[in-house]
C-alpha cells in the first residue's frame, strides 16, 4: 500500500579538480565536496550580511551610530573561518574519534589534521567561533553584545547551508 520513494544518490563531491605535478611533486587530485562548498559560501555570505549590518544606521542607537565598522566584520571573518575550522576538526577528533575509534588517532596521530578524510562537529565550531568572537571584542576594544548582536544575525545562513550539505 505504501510507495517507497528511493532517497537519492549524490556524489559528495560536486567536482574534481585533476591532479597535477610542480617539478617532481604530485599534487591532487582535489575534489570539492557539497560540504566544503556550504561552509564557503555560508561565510562569505554571513560576511557579507554582517557587513549590511553594521553599516546600518537604523539599527543603532542615534547618538552614536554602529560601534562596529567594516575592518572590525573582515576581521572577525577571517578569525570566524578559523574559529568554525580548527573548532570543528577538534570538536570531532575529540567527542567522537577519541571515543569511538581511538585507536585510529593513536595509530595515525596526523589524522587530527586531515580534513579531507570527513569529520567536523557542530558543537566544536561552535566553540570555534565564540573563541572568535571573545577575541576579536577584546584585540579591537569592541561591545562584546553589539559583536555578538551582528553574529547572530549572520550565523542562521552558514547554519542553513550546512544542514542542506548533509544531505
Amino acid at each position: 500500500m505504501f510507495v517507497e520513494i528511493p532517497f537519492p544518490e549524490f556524489d559528495p563531491a560536486l567536482f574534481t579538480i585533476p591532479g597535477f605535478a610542480i617539478g617532481d611533486m604530485q599534487l591532487g587530485p582535489f575534489p570539492l565536496r557539497w560540504y566544503a562548498l556550504a561552509y564557503i559560501v555560508g561565510l562569505l555570505l554571513g560576511w557579507k550580511y554582517a557587513n549590511i549590518l553594521a553599516a546600518k544606521d537604523k539599527l543603532w542607537p542615534a547618538r552614536t551610530g554602529s560601534p562596529i565598522n567594516k575592518d572590525d566584520v573582515d576581521d572577525f571573518a577571517f578569525w570566524a573561518m578559523v574559529g568554525v575550522l580548527v573548532g570543528g576538526r577538534l570538536g570531532y577528533v575529540l567527542f567522537y574519534q577519541l571515543f569511538f575509534e581511538p585507536q585510529k588517532l593513536a595509530d595515525d596521530p596526523l589524522f587530527i589534521f586531515k580534513m579531507w578524510e570527513g569529520g567536523m562537529a557542530f558543537h566544536g565550531g561552535l566553540l570555534g567561533v565564540a573563541a572568535a568572537l571573545f577575541f576579536v571584542a577584546r584585540t579591537r576594544k569592541l561591545p562584546l553584545l553589539s559583536l555578538a548582536d551582528i553574529v547572530a544575525a549572520a550565523t542562521p545562513i552558514g547554519l542553513f547551508l550546512g544542514r542542506i550539505a548533509n544531505f
